[in-house]
């Protein structure tokens, strides 16, 4: 008779840790991925807000067109904008529109990013220089 004994060996013990071990940390990578990715969308979603208000806040453009830069929070951001010719800009009762872009740029570990956000606005025409 032969006796079998009841249990496992050495080597299917080894075998399962190894095997716990690769799938533990797999969950691991995956759920770290998750976290950092989860902090870089938060930072382009401030990003966006930034450039969209500091967009709003410039309703109009002064004729002489508008080229500012500031930095807080770590956040990066350049205000520029440029005459933008319309067929109608040879009448002299149009509307003169320049191209405005707000630039936002900040760092996501070592990796520089930047949004940019661009619109149209009218140009500022002191009331005393309107005809009627």
């Amino acid at each position: 008779m032969q006796r079998r004994d009841k249990g496992f060996s050495l080597l299917e013990v080894l075998v399962a840790f190894a095997i716990m071990g690769m799938a533990l940390t797999l969950i691991y990578r995956v759920m770290g991925g998750s976290a950092r990715h989860v902090g870089a969308i938060d930072a382009q979603e401030r990003a966006v807000l930034l450039a969209a208000s500091l967009l709003e806040a410039q309703r109009s453009v002064p004729p002489r067109g508008l080229a500012s830069r500031a930095q807080a929070d770590g956040y990066a951001w350049q205000i520029e904008s440029r005459p933008y010719p319309t067929p109608l800009n040879s009448s002299p009762n149009a509307a003169r529109l320049h191209e405005v872009r707000v630039t936002v740029a900040w760092s996501d570990g070592d990796a520089p990013r930047s949004y940019t956000l661009t619109s149209l606005r009218p140009e500022f025409v002191p009331p005393a220089q309107v005809r009627r």
